[in-house]
Formats: structure tokens, sequence, C-alpha cells
């Protein structure tokens, strides 16, 4: 079928085989030019599919060496139906994996189930015995809890009072005022219960219960801070309270492994176009501005680059690993260089639908969202017929 992108929203309704599988490539030959990491050779991606879990398994498999096992939450296609993005991410990075010999295996599921748990520890257990790096990249509206079985919806809203500024469609180009009412209690509590550290703690102490963690672990969760501009709306409203709770589990966890001499740490990312981000007001906005400024000035990164980054100069160099006052690793430090943040306030106060073309970078943010779903990617006939039923091969029945 030849496969369009349909949109509503912040949502792509379609996803194209060919153009995830030239983005996976892209990824895997900038790590591969890179050069080796000396990082961990067994590895569990929880939340593997897309973003930066998606850089994490490729840095780990073809930085590394690594064998993979990724977790994620995706939709097979059917006959003339698409399936999700993160499935034909997944099913190029297991082709390339198995091509480069390599041990990549998937379990497609809610990776907040007792479930889908059980079956990833089942599987390590029978194929590597012991993992040496576990990243928690989970990006989800809801999610029901294992044990009540009660389903907690995060919201996107600020707390204590209505916030106004400016937010662009990055659709349309036009440029707004929006008003967000504030989270009520139950509304805080329902996004710290999805978006907080509980099932990664979860994650972490059914591993180390069964002995599947290997002596020296580390363990990772990814998390994001961002300027004053979007405070408001972001580090200190719902999300923001839900990112206090996952950095406080990160100490929890660094407590637990100590036992092993294992490591807990957040790695706070730059701001970048995902699924996620585009859905929250002023983001889009900011993101656009903030690549203008980052290109102008040569520093900019995407998910792969931020990863490779992460592994190579922080996670697994043969120094000290620098961390901020509250111990989190800071690979957003380009981002929030004063240089860069003082351009990007300047610019915010004179964007208007009318400058923003020339102030921002817009089409740079749009040709990032579409490149998500698998289109606009150099190199891909999109006027050609493809097959959208694509197989797993890796995929743990």
């Amino acid at each position: 079928m030849i496969i369009v992108p349909k949109t509503r929203g912040f949502i792509c309704l379609t996803s194209h085989p060919k153009g995830c599988e030239q983005n996976v490539k892209n990824q895997i030959d900038y790590v591969k030019s890179k050069g080796l990491i000396e990082g961990p050779k067994k590895v569990l991606i929880i939340g593997a599919s897309t973003g930066f879990g998606l850089a994490s398994r490729i840095t780990s498999a073809f930085g590394s060496n690594a064998a993979t096992i990724g977790v994620f939450f995706e939709k097979p296609a059917a006959p003339g139906k698409p399936g999700s993005a993160g499935w034909y991410n997944t099913a190029a990075f297991e082709q390339q994996a198995q091509k480069a010999g390599l041990y990549a295996k998937s379990i497609n599921g809610d990776a907040f189930s007792k479930e889908i748990k059980q079956k990833t520890l089942d599987l390590i257990k029978a194929d590597l015995g012991q993992i040496d790096l576990v990243i928690y990249s989970l990006a989800s509206p809801r999610r029901t809890h294992p044990e009540t079985g009660i389903t907690y919806n995060s919201v996107l809203k600020p707390i204590g009072q209505n916030f106004t500024n400016k937010t662009v469609d990055f659709h349309t180009g036009n440029v707004s005022e929006i008003s967000i009412d504030p989270a009520n209690a139950d509304e805080v509590e329902n996004t710290v219960m999805v978006m907080g550290g509980e099932d990664w703690e979860m994650w972490i102490d059914a591993l180390k219960a069964e002995n599947l963690l290997a002596a020296g672990a580390t363990t990772i969760a990814y998390s994001y801070i961002g300027p004053s501009l979007t405070e408001a709306v972001y580090r200190k409203g719902t999300i923001g309270r839900a990112k206090d709770h996952l950095e406080a589990t990160a100490i929890s966890l660094a407590e637990k492994l100590k036992e092993i001499d294992g490591r807990a740490y957040i790695s706070v990312n730059k701001a970048l176009v995902t699924q996620a981000s585009s859905a929250i007001p002023v983001i889009p906005l900011y993101i656009s501005l903030l690549y203008k400024v980052m290109k102008e000035k040569g520093i900019h990164e995407g998910c792969i680059e931020q990863i490779q980054r992460l592994f190579q100069d922080r996670l697994y160099n043969e120094g000290e690993l620098t961390l901020d006052e509250k111990g989190r690793i800071r690979i957003d430090d380009l981002e929030m260089r004063a240089d860069v943040q003082e351009k990007v306030a300047e610019l915010w106060a004179q964007a208007t639908t009318e400058t923003l073309p020339t102030l921002g970078d817009l089409k740079g943010y749009r040709t990032d969202f579409f490149n998500l779903f698998g289109f606009e990617v150099p190199g891909v006939d999109y006027n050609t017929d493809v097959n959208e039923i694509v197989t797993l091969p890796g995929l743990l029945d």
C-alpha cells in the first residue's frame, strides 16, 4: 500500500515501515561512527521502541555489542492498516541486530503489569542470566496499578494557579495564547502514579529479588527540567511533580543497590520532539526557538546524539561521573547554557505567527515530528508501494 501521514492534533495516525527502518539505520550508523564504548553487555530497556528508549537500545547494541531485551506496548499492522512507529522501529532494529550477530529479543505488552514483568524475568533467566544495565524510559498517559487494578490518567496542567502563555500549532505555524486551569489534588496524584517512580522501583525490586541484576549493575531513568519559560506547565506542574517522584526514587534505588555495588541515576535530557513533548502546550514553541539557536551554535543534538554522549562521556568513561547538586546526570548541559537560554528568551518575546518562520526552526520541528513516524526521511520513496505487514523476528510469544 501507499502510506501517507494522517494527523490529528499532536498525533500521527499512520507510520511508514521504510521510513522507520531508515531512521533506525541512520541512528545505528551514527553510533558506529563514534567508535566502541566499553559499556554494558546485557541490557534491559523498558520503553524501548521510540525516542530515548530506542536510542538507548541502539547505543547499547551497536556501541557496546550488548545483548538487549526491549519491553514496549506497540501495535502491529493489519492488512491495509499500518502498525505503530514503535513496531516498525523495533522490527528494523532487530533485523540489523541479527545481521550483526547480536542477541535482541522483545516483549510487547503493558510494562506496568505483573504479567509482562514476569515474562521479562523468565526471559532473562532463560537467555541472559543477569542484566548489567536497566533503562527505564516509559512514556504513557495512563497506568493500571498491578496490585489494586485502579487505572490512573495523567494530566498536563499547572499547579496552584492558571497558566497563560504563548504556544504554537506546529502544523499551521499559528502562534496564539493558551490558558490552562490548575490541576486539582486528584489530578496531581494521578499524574505521579502514572509518571513517577513507583513502577521503576517495582521493576528493580523484581529483578533484584530474582538475583537477575549483575554485580555493579546500573539503572537509569530519564527526566527533564527545562527553563523558566516552561516551568509553570512543566517542571512546576503535574509532570514536574511526577519527575520529582521519579528522581526521589533514584535515591531510594541507589540505596537498595549498594549491596550489589549497583548504581541508580536520573539522566536529565535535552528538550526534543517526541510524541510526549508534542502534547505539552508551550513546549513546541520553545523547542522551535531552541532548535534555531542550538543549530546556529553548532550544538544541536537529537535523541541518538544525546544517548551516545551519555554512554560514552558519562556512564562508561574512565573518569569520575559528574553529577549535579541533586545527584543527577546533566546531559541537558548544552541546552541550559546561559548563552543559549538568554537567546531563546529574547526570541520568545518577539515570537508571533508572522515572525516565527524567521525567528524559529518550525520547519525542523515539523520534520522531526514526521520523522518519528517514518515520514519525510531522506532517501525514502513515499510513492512506492510498501508491505505494511512487518514481523518482529525477536518477539517473545
